[in-house]
């Protein structure tokens, strides 16, 4: 089942929904769930819970960054496919544009993350204290003084992606907080969560979610 929400800010597109699972759309700029304040509470959930009010949270996507996030309808499924998350089971693939060129064309960034606590939300790299943090690249193509790539999160740290690119010397554009100088100046984070792949937990089946690159 697909369909199209028109909220009054920003169109919401369910990819697909069965008696198990709701998967949606994630448009840049709306709350995963709600945040502190009447204020923030304006979010995806809350939102497909308008026609789903037993959907419950698995995983999110930051503020900025689109994509395809999942979500349970029953306690079951929401720890079967949670389980698939901690364990690295599933599969997810986002496109970014970054500032500059990058190169190689495919590599990995291995450095530890931790929250920086006087910067908060902010993360940064962290030898002694920082958790285990992988991330895989593929560059797509060369954009004059950017580069597309497939981020591969082989672990999910929070803002991982961002800082691991940052890392690189080569930021995700649009970037609010790890971007500077021009690559700052952009519309949104060039950041989408392409597509997502998991077993579903009624028939163990894998399944890949997808939504459109809108940059």
């Amino acid at each position: 089942m697909s369909f199209v929400y028109s909220p009054p800010d920003v169109p919401l597109r369910v990819i697909h929904a069965d008696a198990r699972i709701v998967v949606a759309d994630k448009p840049s700029g709306l709350l995963s769930v709600p945040g502190r304040g009447d204020d923030r509470s304006d979010c995806l959930i809350a939102r497909l819970r308008v026609e789903f009010p037993d959907i419950l949270l698995i995983h999110r996507l930051d503020l900025d960054t689109s994509g395809v996030m999942i979500f349970a309808r029953d306690k079951p499924a929401q720890g079967e496919i949670s389980q698939q998350f901690e364990k690295r089971l599933t599969k997810k693939v986002y496109q970014a544009l970054l500032d500059g060129r990058l190169e190689p064309e495919a590599g990995r960034v291995d450095l530890p993350l931790i929250v920086d606590w006087p910067n908060r939300p902010r993360q940064h790299v962290n030898h002694e204290t920082g958790k285990p943090a992988q991330t895989d690249w593929q560059v797509i193509a060369y954009e004059g003084n950017a580069t597309r790539v497939h981020l591969m999160p082989v672990t999910g740290r929070s803002h991982q992606l961002r800082v691991h690119m940052m890392e690189t010397g080569h930021a995700i554009l649009g970037d609010p907080l790890y971007a500077s100088g021009a690559a700052k100046d952009h519309p949104r984070l060039m950041l989408h969560a392409e597509t997502l792949r998991i077993r579903h937990p009624d028939t163990g089946r894998s399944m890949t979610f997808a939504a459109p690159v809108p940059f």
